[in-house]
């Protein structure tokens, strides 16, 4: 009897520590990219993320100094359309519904008469008075409210789906894989921060704490009888290029490790330079976008970003050739 049970002990040993250790082989082998395509890019990002969090390595970075820091548009998500920029066009056309005086007014004129060659002659100047206008002269709440109701109700007009389902999977995977080894994740984005932080926490897992955006003077005043901060037509920062690493400092206090960008504007390079040039390990990152079958296909006129990249060595993302898929569901 004791023999038998001997056996079956040995037996369920044996059994027990099979399974054991085929689970941690299981445990080692998950892909923390699933949707990334084997190649360089994505050994690249393994291999950086592996040698600056293994205690030891000549590379370590201690914990509170792993900062990651993505852009939003044609990063994170897609800028084509700008979804920002939809949001405004429709609070702008509501704004003339509302006042028709606007319609013989610049901007508002170009607005309704589709006037593109307007914004393009004044390099953005009218842009940027249509966002004072339409974000500006309101409680901070109800500016809120306002971004809330067009996330709820809107859908892209190609892909037919809620703009907030559009995190690109990838990227996903990326931020997630990044905090799972210990970053900080933050955005730095040109598109207004309020508008960012309404979504930010839901799609990205990055809490509005950790979102820098370009702002509206804001002012802490009584309004119909109670306090509330009370929103100016007067920008306070415009966060794009050179603006950008200058907020990162004044938000975070510490130069990022791993930034990720994308070509379009040449409004990332200048926080990917920021990185490049910390004493110490770092990573950049930058998104070609050239999927015109999945996404979209667009490059800058002057192609400064990817000359950029290649000057500097900076890791080019290829949506075409390292994504296996770009959309979660589609």
């Amino acid at each position: 009897m004791n023999v038998v049970f001997r056996r079956a002990s040995v037996l369920l040993l044996s059994v027990t520590t099979a399974i054991l250790f085929s689970s941690v082989n299981y445990v080692k082998s998950i892909d923390p990219l699933p949707s990334w395509k084997e190649g360089m890019n994505k050994k690249a990002i393994l291999e950086f993320v592996e040698k600056v969090t293994r205690e030891g390595s000549n590379d370590y970075i201690e914990s509170e100094k792993r900062i990651a820091v993505f852009d939003n548009d044609g990063t994170l998500w897609p800028e084509q359309p700008l979804i920002e920029g939809v949001f405004l066009l429709k609070t702008i056309k509501a704004m003339i519904a509302k006042d028709p005086s606007l319609k013989t007014k610049e901007p508002f004129k170009a607005v309704v008469e589709k006037d593109t060659a307007f914004f393009e002659m004044n390099n953005h100047k009218g842009v940027m008075e249509l966002a004072l206008a339409a974000y500006g002269n309101r409680t901070e709440g109800t500016f809120e409210k306002d971004i809330a109701t067009f996330l709820n109700n809107e859908k892209h007009p190609r892909f037919n789906v809620p703009f907030t389902s559009l995190g690109y999977q990838p990227m996903l995977e990326l931020l997630a894989f990044l905090r799972d080894k210990g970053f900080e994740t933050w955005i730095c984005s040109g598109g207004n921060a309020e508008f960012i932080r309404a979504f930010s926490d839901d799609i990205y897992g990055i809490p509005v704490q950790q979102v820098i955006g370009s702002t509206l003077k804001l002012e802490f005043k009584r309004v119909d009888g109670k306090h509330a901060l009370w929103r100016d037509t007067i920008m306070q920062s415009f966060n794009d290029k050179e603006e950008k690493p200058v907020n990162i400092s004044y938000h975070i206090g510490k130069i990022p490790v791993f930034v990720a960008g994308n070509e379009k504007s040449g409004g990332d390079i200048a926080m990917l330079t920021y990185s490049d040039e910390r004493k110490g390990p770092s990573f950049q990152l930058l998104i070609n976008h050239n999927d015109a079958v999945r996404e979209f296909s667009y490059q800058e006129k002057d192609n400064v970003s990817l000359q950029a990249a290649a000057a500097n060595g900076w890791n080019v993302i290829s949506i075409k050739d390292d994504w296996k898929t770009v959309f979660k569901n589609k």
